[in-house]
C-alpha cells in the first residue's frame, strides 16, 4: 500500500494536498515540505487509566528547585530550576545560547550533579574548546554528540542524569518517522518524547531552539505549549550585552530579566545594568534624557537619544526609531505638536535607546517627549534629572506602577531630581522617599514649562 503524503508548511504547520510555492495560510514562500501523513505512532510509556479527583482532596506537593550557579538565571526561572521541568531557550544563531547552557552545566557539575549535554550541531572537540575557555574542570559533566532521539533517550536512561541539555531540538530526529530533521513533525515528536522522559524521571531538561527570520521560535506552535518555560536570549551583535527574559513560565513570573556581558571568559552577569547602560552618557548634550523603566522586578535606567534636524525632503520628513515602538513614538510626536505647540513639519526625527536595548513600556513616554523637544530647541536637559510617566492622548501624564522602585534606582545612581506623574507623587509616602527631589506634573505642557 502506497503511503499517503501531505505537504506541511514549516512556518505555520498548515496542510496542503499538493505542493504550492506559497503557503495559503501564512503567505510564506517555499515553506511546504512533503511528509508522510500516516507515520508510525511514537513509542513511549503506557499510562494506566486515571480517575478524576475532587479538588479539595488534592494534596499540595512542594516543588523542589535546583539552584543554578548564575543568580540572575535563577530569578528568570522564578527562583531556580524545578524538578521535571522542560525549559526551551531560544535565540538567534551565535547569540550565546550554547555558551550560557555550558556555563550552567559547568556550575551544576561542579556541585556534584550529573549533567548530560547532548549536542547535535557541534563535535565533542568543539564543545571541549569552548569548555576550556569557560573554565570547565572536574565534575560529572558528560558530553554526547548525537541526533537520533532513541539513542539520546537510551543514554539518558542508562546515565540517569540530574540535568539534561539538548542542543538543539531542531537537529534531533526519530527513526520511527520518515520526515527529515527540523520538520514540524520531527520537532513535535522529539519534544513530546523528551517531555515524557523529563516528567517521568523528574529530570530538569533544557532544549535549545532556533529563531526564524521574523523573530519567532522555529518549529510548530505546539512546541511552546508543550514546554514549561520559554526563555528568549537576545541582544545585538554589535554590543557586548545579552538579555535573558521569560516569555512563558509555569512556575514563576514572566516579567523577570537578566542582563549579561559577553566576554572572552563567557557570559558575565551585569549586577548593575543601569550603570552599565549609562556609563558612556555624554554630559550637557541636547536630546539626551534618562528614563526609569522596570523589567519585571528590576528597575533599569536607560538613555533616550533624540536628533531633530531640518529635512532635505520637504513634505516628507523621516521618522526613525531604534529600541522604541515606532507607532507609539509617532503618536507622541503628534501629541506634542497638538498640545504643546511645537512643529515638526520640516524636521527629520531620529530616536535611539543607547546601548542597543529595547523598551516597550509606556512609562518612558515622558522621557521621549523631553528628548525630542530638547533637540528641537537645542537646549540640554538637566544632567541630574530622570523621567518616567505615561502620556495620554489628551496630553495628561498618567501614573505608572512601582514609582518608588524607580525613584530609588535614580537616587542610587546619583540623580538629584525625578520628574514623574503628579498622581504617583501624591500617592507616595513622603517618609519612604530617598533624599531626592521629586517633581510632579499633570500634563505634558506643565512638564515642558518646568524644564524649558
Amino acid at each position: 500500500m502506497k503511503d499517503k503524503t501531505v505537504f506541511i508548511c514549516q512556518s505555520c504547520g498548515a496542510h496542503s494536498p499538493k505542493w504550492m510555492g506559497r503557503c495559503h495560510a501564512c503567505g510564506e514562500w517555499n515553506t511546504l515540505v512533503e511528509e508522510v501523513e500516516d507515520e508510525a505512532p511514537s513509542g513511549g510509556i503506557s499510562y494506566a487509566p486515571t480517575e478524576p479527583v475532587l479538588y479539595k482532596d488534592i494534596q499540595d506537593i512542594p516543588r523542589q528547585r535546583l539552584t543554578v550557579g548564575i543568580e540572575d538565571f535563577n530569578k528568570v526561572l522564578g527562583g531556580g530550576l524545578v524538578s521535571g521541568s522542560l525549559v526551551l531557550v531560544g535565540g538567534e544563531p551565535g547569540i550565546g545560547k550554547s555558551t550560557l547552557l555550558l556555563q550552567v552545566a559547568r556550575d551544576m557539575a561542579a556541585g556534584e550533579a550529573t549533567v548530560l549535554y547532548v549536542s547535535g550541531e557541534e563535535s565533542l572537540e568543539q564543545i571541549k574548546l569552548r569548555g576550556d575557555r569557560l573554565g570547565v574542570r572536574d565534575g560529572r559533566l558528560f558530553l554526547l554528540a548525537e541526533t537520533n532521539l532513541e539513542r539520546i533517550l537510551a543514554q539518558a536512561e542508562r546515565l540517569a542524569p540530574n540535568i539534561l541539555i539538548v542542543d538543539s531540538i531542531q537537529t534531533v530526529f526519530s527513526a520511527k518517522m520518515t520526515s527529515g530533521p527540523g520538520t514540524i513533525s520531527q520537532v513535535r515528536e522529539a519534544a513530546n518524547q523528551i517531555f515524557r522522559y523529563a516528567k517521568n524521571r523528574q529530570v530538569p531538561t533544557f532544549l535549545v531552539g532556533h529563531i526564524t527570520k521574523d523573530g519567532t521560535l522555529a518549529g510548530p506552535k505546539s512546541l511552546e505549549h508543550i514546554v514549561d518555560v520559554v526563555l528568549l536570549f537576545e541582544g545585538e551583535r554589535d554590543h557586548s550585552h545579552r538579555v535573558l527574559r521569560a516569555m512563558k513560565n509555569r512556575f514563576g513570573p514572566v516579567s523577570e530579566l537578566a542582563v549579561f556581558e559577553m566576554t572572552a571568559a563567557g557570559l558575565q552577569p551585569i549586577l548593575n545594568p543601569s550603570a552599565f547602560f549609562l556609563r558612556e552618557r555624554p554630559r550637557e548634550e541636547v536630546g539626551s534624557a534618562v528614563v526609569c523603566t522596570v523589567k519585571g522586578t528590576r528597575p533599569l535606567l536607560a538613555e533616550i537619544q533624540a536628533l531633530v534636524s531640518s529635512t532635505l525632503f520637504t513634505g516628507n520628513p523621516r521618522r526613525m526609531t531604534i529600541g522604541l515602538d515606532h507607532y507609539r513614538t509617532a503618536m507622541l510626536l503628534a501629541l506634542v505638536e497638538k498640545k504643546a505647540g511645537y512643529s515638526f513639519a520640516g524636521e527629520d526625527i531620529y530616536l535611539n535607546v543607547a546601548g542597543g536595548i529595547s523598551i516597550d513600556e509606556p512609562a518612558v513616554d515622558l522621557g521621549v517627549v523631553m528628548a525630542v523637544v530638547s533637540s528641537l530647541k537645542n537646549v540640554p536637559l538637566p544632567q541630574d534629572m530622570a523621567f518616567f510617566g505615561e502620556v495620554g492622548l489628551s496630553g495628561e501624564i498618567r501614573s505608572v506602577n512601582q514609582p518608588l522602585v524607580r525613584i530609588k534606582e535614580a537616587h542610587s545612581l546619583g540623580f538629584g531630581t525625578v520628574l514623574l506623574p503628579a498622581g504617583n507623587l501624591a500617592a507616595l509616602d513622603k517618609n519612604d522617599l530617598p533624599a531626592i527631589q521629586c517633581v510632579g506634573a499633570k500634563t505634558v505642557r506643565q512638564a515642558l514649562d518646568h524644564i524649558f
